[in-house]
């Protein structure tokens, strides 16, 4: 645990137990130790831990520290350390004492000899030690002067057998003048990725998680770093093309002491290697023309530094933040010579060059803000939408024009907004182009970031969705499919119709689509046919499908990929996307940006669910929701409020379905959001039809689309079809179920996917006489690929093995209902593993007898955790609540799946329903 005081000594445990066992044998033995390390890697924090622990312990403590600025006075750190037992000279001889007194500065006469002056202090020290044990501490010892760092480290090597230690703290880089090369070393290494946040964390909990990625990176372990960077001041998280950040002016003392000492021409050559950023000696060797050749990195790696690597001609900075210190301690003229040195080196490559343009630029330029603009759509085409947004804003700080630095203010901000997750830095942003140019009406992207702030502010869906159609219908783009703002603002504007869920929203969307010249992009015309209305415009959409779905492979746009992803979700193609899916998502883990993040995990939910992988969906919601809320999108919640009542609704636990249900009609209610709304209805359709409860399950499965219809634009229809027919036929409602089934053959809902087909072909069964019933569930089941959608076959196999049963066909009936037993026993589908097993039962099958005494197999605890694992509670909530560690409760699991038969944490809850009884079934 950290002691209180010690927020710094954090991931610390190894060097504090050295710490530790260094005080024990000093206090009985005699003992030396050498902290080394970098500049803020918390050597002192140590020393100073080790001093209170010392103290605690009875040890007289003599401290010293070396300063700068009198390592040119001979015993001053001596003199420090000394000062406390200076009244016991008079127990040396006369002639030790003398000695010291004189070096000490406390007496006069000729300068004594080292030797002597060594002697004496050693002494002394024997002396008071004859009292009580004796530390002398040492910071910076790299500072102290040479005659006190000599008799000090003569001194260490002395201490066996006494009651004396010798704790010093020194630089790395300042081993060569200290001469302690055969004293106990402890190295000081930086802290581990784990330590390193919780130590952030416990200073600045609410730092956003982007900016906080990047100052944990910068930091690279360094805790004087990583307390000091957060108070440093800057706007965005990729100020320039440099990556350098700002430093307080304690770091900026700290490293320029390092750089201070460098020659004039090695500091230019390092300034314009900063600037560079990518290390390579060829460019500097161009931009720094003769400098190079001069040997003028030599000084920079003698210090430690720098490295340079021969075989791959780079340089490479030792720490980051020597890099901030070089650009801090640099003129602004110094800057801008640097910048223009490397666009003269950098001719063929357009958009690093235009970023030094940029940077060297005085005032407004109107040829170097188009660079930079241009460089913008580059970087975003590749998926650097948070260098796109400061480059946006450097061209709109240089453009000459007011319209043109407003419009490129508002793509920036939109590209905050819609891409990175920025919401306050794409208002702010928009507030300066309004500043600017106060009517943005007419301006596609500002429009498109001022719909995604007023939705997470809790703006209606209808009121964004008017404000963005009045844009493009009132812009000067002309329907010009080459019009990048305007694309962008129909991609919005397909997401805002879908979240209302009206028809009428989509009139203004077709109607724009269908002027566009000469045709909508490839991505958005797939959507404009795979997503919004499906049952009527999906299989026009098919031939298109494979090229789509083939360019993901290479494909380095995350936005790109997500817009792929959500025309995917209704033709059943996620499971294409899956991998790029997960890569956006591992982008987002590491900082990437928060909108593809979120979007990539809303299709894995998805993908997840279909496919049978529910745990894995339950713990992506969860991640989600802790996305949402850190990075400023309480609007996406509603998603993966859906997905957590999903989840709950299919394994039972009806009460949590509920309440996410409920609370998603609430807050879409107020909202205008549609779409969230039928998402509601549809887990209370499972979470009724689990408890049995027939008629609220139809009241909220017809509430997405009526019996007979395939409603306009609600695309989510689709998901819930099956159980309307479903419910329809075992309410009796036959006319209802023939209906539905019946539109589902005049749609051909059938011809969209392999899923769709089974579904359709499956809801045709439940409707047909016996006689047709038969071969249509077996046609359902041998759809292809029906294997892929593990729930949804098990509850056709289940709707089979009823049939057969009620058709007295007993003994073929056991096969599907085993089938289907077995995929819901898996998935943890409990309502539809208790219904399964009552038909099995009815088909007169008996299982295996459960061993009477089968939870004496389970420990007490094993039992404890197996139950309250059964419940839903993760792994940390149960180490929580029973005072364990999450990896032991774990442990604990792993030991009692094999003793339940059981693979898995979802099957929990039946195999403890069956351990008291004999007839259960498995």
């Amino acid at each position: 645990m950290t002691e209180p005081g010690d927020v710094q000594l954090l991931g610390r445990e190894r060097e504090r137990e050295r710490l530790r066992a260094f005080l024990d044998e000093m206090r009985h033995a005699g003992a030396s130790l050498i902290v080394s390390g970098e500049p803020g890697i918390g050597k002192s924090a140590l020393v100073a831990h080790a001093l209170r622990r010392a103290e605690a312990e009875g040890i007289l403590v003599l401290q010293a520290s070396g300063v700068e600025y009198e390592a040119d006075v001979s015993f001053s750190c001596l003199n420090q350390a000394l000062l406390p037992v200076l009244d016991q000279l008079d127990e040396l001889t006369p002639a030790l004492a003398e000695a010291l007194r004189v070096a000490l500065g406390f007496g006069t006469g000729a300068v004594p000899e080292r030797l002597m002056v060594c002697n004496a202090a050693l002494s002394l020290l024997r002396r008071v030690a004859q009292d009580r044990p004796v530390l002398i501490a040492l910071d910076d010892m790299q500072w102290a002067d040479r005659a006190s760092a000599a008799v000090l480290t003569f001194i260490a090597r002395r201490l066996k057998g006494i009651p004396i230690g010798f704790l010093a703290a020194v630089r790395t880089e300042a081993g060569e003048y200290v001469e302690h090369c055969d004293l106990p070393a402890l190295v000081v290494e930086p802290l581990d990725q784990t330590a390193s946040a919780e130590l952030m964390d416990s200073r600045f909990p609410s730092l956003r998680p982007r900016l906080r990625q990047r100052l944990l990176a910068e930091a690279q372990g360094n805790p004087l770093a990583i307390l000091e960077l957060p108070s440093a001041t800057f706007t965005t998280a990729s100020p320039s093309p440099t990556g350098v950040v700002p430093l307080t002016a304690r770091l900026q003392a700290l490293f320029e002491s390092r750089i201070g000492v460098l020659p004039d021409a090695t500091r230019q050559v390092l300034l314009v290697a900063v600037l560079d950023g990518t290390g390579d000696l060829r460019v500097l060797e161009r931009a720094c023309r003769g400098a190079m050749a001069a040997g003028s990195l030599d000084a920079a790696e003698r210090v430690q530094l720098i490295t340079v690597d021969d075989a791959t001609a780079r340089l490479a900075f030792r720490h980051p933040l020597i890099r901030s210190a070089l650009v801090e301690a640099s003129t602004h003229t110094e800057r801008r010579q640097a910048h223009e040195l490397l666009a003269d080196a950098l001719p063929h490559d357009v958009e690093r060059r235009a970023w030094h343009l940029a940077e060297a630029a005085i005032g407004p330029d109107a040829t170097v803000a188009q660079l930079l603009h241009d460089a913008a759509r580059d970087m975003l085409s590749r998926g650097d939408s948070v260098g796109a947004v400061s480059a946006l804003t450097r061209a709109a700080e240089l453009s000459v024009d007011g319209s043109d630095r407003s419009r490129r203010l508002a793509e920036a901000a939109y590209i905050g907004a819609e891409i990175n997750g920025d919401l306050q830095a794409a208002q702010n942003l928009l507030a300066d182009a309004r500043r600017i140019e106060p009517d943005l009406s007419t301006s596609l992207l500002a429009a498109c970031a001022a719909v995604f702030v007023m939705l997470n502010e809790d703006g209606h869906v209808t009121t964004a969705h008017r404000l963005l159609v009045g844009a493009i219908e009132n812009g000067s783009h002309g329907y010009s499919a080459s019009d990048g703002p305007l694309v962008e603002a129909m991609h919005t504007l397909l997401l805002l119709c879908w979240f209302g869920g009206r028809p009428e929203l989509w009139e203004p969307f077709y109607r724009a689509l269908n002027r566009m010249e000469p045709a909508p992009p490839d991505v958005l015309a797939y959507a404009s046919k795979a997503f919004p209305d499906p049952v009527r415009t999906a299989v026009s959409s098919l031939p298109d499908a494979p090229a789509i779905y083939a360019s993901l492979a290479t494909e380095p746009d995350p936005t790109r990929v997500m817009r792929i992803g959500t025309a995917a979700v209704y033709v059943d193609r996620l499971a294409d996307c899956r991998e790029r899916s997960w890569v956006t998502v591992r982008q987002g883990r590491d900082g990437g940006p928060t909108r593809r993040y979120i979007g990539a995990l809303k299709h894995l939910c998805l993908d997840a669910y279909l496919s049978g992988r529910w745990d894995e969906q339950d713990a992506l919601a969860d991640e989600a929701l802790d996305v949402c809320a850190a990075n400023g999108f309480p609007f996406f919640s509603w998603y993966f409020w859906f997905h957590k009542g999903l989840v709950a609704a299919v394994r039972g636990q009806h009460d949590i379905a509920s309440e996410w249900a409920g609370k998603t009609l609430g807050w879409a209610a107020a909202r205008g959001v549609h779409s969230a709304e039928v998402f509601a209805h549809h887990v209370e359709v499972l979470s009724a039809l689990g408890q049995g409860d027939l008629e609220r399950a139809y009241e909220h499965a017809t509430a997405v689309s009526p019996p007979g219809v395939l409603a306009s634009h609600v695309p989510h229809a689709t998901w819930v079809m099956y159980d309307l027919v479903e419910l329809a036929t075992r309410l009796g409602r036959a006319a209802d179920a023939r209906a539905h089934v019946q539109v589902m053959r005049e749609t051909d809902v059938g011809a969209i996917s392999p899923r769709m087909l089974m579904l359709q072909r499956g809801a045709a069964a439940l409707v047909a006489p016996d006689d047709e019933a038969i071969e249509l569930f077996r046609m359902a089941l041998s759809t292809p690929s029906s294997e892929s959608w593990p729930f949804e076959r098990a509850r056709i196999e289940l709707a089979y093995g009823e049939r057969l049963r009620r058709m007295r066909l007993v003994v073929d009936a056991r096969e599907p209902l085993l089938s289907a037993l077995d995929v819901f026993q898996r998935l943890g589908a409990h309502p539809w593993v208790t219904r399964t097993r009552t038909e099995l039962r009815a088909t007169g099958h008996q299982a295996p007898r459960a061993p009477k005494d089968a939870t004496g197999q389970l420990t007490a605890q094993e039992l404890e955790i197996a139950k309250l694992a059964a419940g839903g509670l993760s792994n940390k909530e149960i180490g929580a609540k029973l005072f364990l560690s999450h990896r032991t409760v774990g442990s604990h699991l792993y030991k009692t799946f094999p003793k339940l038969g059981i693979t898995s944490r979802a099957a929990l809850r039946d195999a403890l329903a069956t351990l008291d009884s004999e007839h259960e079934l498995h």
